[in-house]
């Protein structure tokens, strides 16, 4: 088990739309982008917004976290179920930013997941299974559809596990923790292996490790075992540029990259988990 199973979950930190759809119909990419390249451009961290809105944000809105809260209450239902295992998640991550933020004098502003199913609205355009799971900074949401890893597995090769989890939801409190730092006030659209965009990318890979290393100490879990820890890496593994490249196009472009190599992703984020340093997640000096 990975999940402490009789710590309490907070249901108040994910907010549940499945069910609920979106508003009108879904044209994925506008410009003819399939569906797996759309992903890869905005797996784990993408901007929707710089395709355009698909939908209008605004006022789809879904059950609340009632779904949550009635079936997801301790550690235990967290071992069993995956909706109660990302609200885990995101109970240990955010405990975890906070303490750390309030020792370096800092204030940590907590912030939703968002589960939804097929489509819903964001304040950076469309939420949908296309997009793949993404944090939104014009609202402060992470967004996630639940059958993202699903999709993990069948088509980037991923193991799965419940680490591969854990650290695609680190991975984007990660870009919430750099939102907060200013780290995205300047932008993504920089391209290319050694591009802005890759840069923030891999640093959001190395603070889902820190996060990783420190995540038995918010009481919500057991410490990761090896196995575990490789199915993280693993995850990084199945999502880096070169691979979806390859697997796609049978060509490798790191001119076009925005999220950096599989090993790139994993080096990061072993980084990340070896040192449990924030300090060390400066990926934006020298070559990444």
């Amino acid at each position: 088990m990975t999940f402490n199973p009789n710590t309490r979950l907070d249901p108040g930190q994910v907010t549940d739309r499945r069910g609920m759809g979106g508003a009108g119909g879904l044209a994925v990419g506008g410009g003819g982008i399939g569906l797996v390249l759309l992903l890869a451009y905005m797996l784990l961290g993408g901007d929707p917004s710089s395709l355009g809105p698909i939908l209008e944000p605004g006022a789809v809105t879904g059950p609340g976290s009632s779904q949550i809260a009635t079936d997801c209450k301790t550690g235990e239902d967290a071992n069993q179920r995956d909706d109660c295992r990302i609200l885990g998640y995101v109970n240990s991550i955010q405990a975890y930013w906070t303490e750390t933020f309030t020792a370096s004098g800092k204030q940590y502003e907590r912030v939703d997941t968002v589960l939804f199913s097929g489509a819903t609205s964001s304040g950076c355009g469309s939420a949908s299974a296309a997009t793949g799971p993404f944090y939104c900074p014009n609202d402060k949401l992470v967004y996630l559809d639940l059958d993202f890893f699903k999709e993990l597995r069948s088509r980037f090769g991923a193991q799965g596990g419940s680490l591969a989890q854990g650290y695609v939801i680190a991975h984007e409190y990660g870009h919430h923790v750099q939102d907060l730092l200013d780290v995205l006030q300047g932008g993504t659209s920089q391209e290319g292996a050694e591009g802005r965009s890759v840069r923030i990318e891999l640093q959001a890979d190395c603070l889902a490790g820190v996060w990783a290393n420190h995540a038995a100490s918010t009481g919500f879990l057991q410490p990761f075992s090896d196995a575990e820890i490789a199915d993280g890496l693993d995850a990084a593994a199945a999502v880096g540029d070169d691979r979806i490249q390859q697997s796609q196009t049978g060509q490798v472009d790191p001119d076009s990259w925005t999220h950096g190599s599989s090993a790139q992703r994993q080096q990061w984020f072993s980084t990340g988990y070896k040192s449990g340093d924030v300090g060390g997640c400066d990926t934006f000096k020298g070559n990444v």
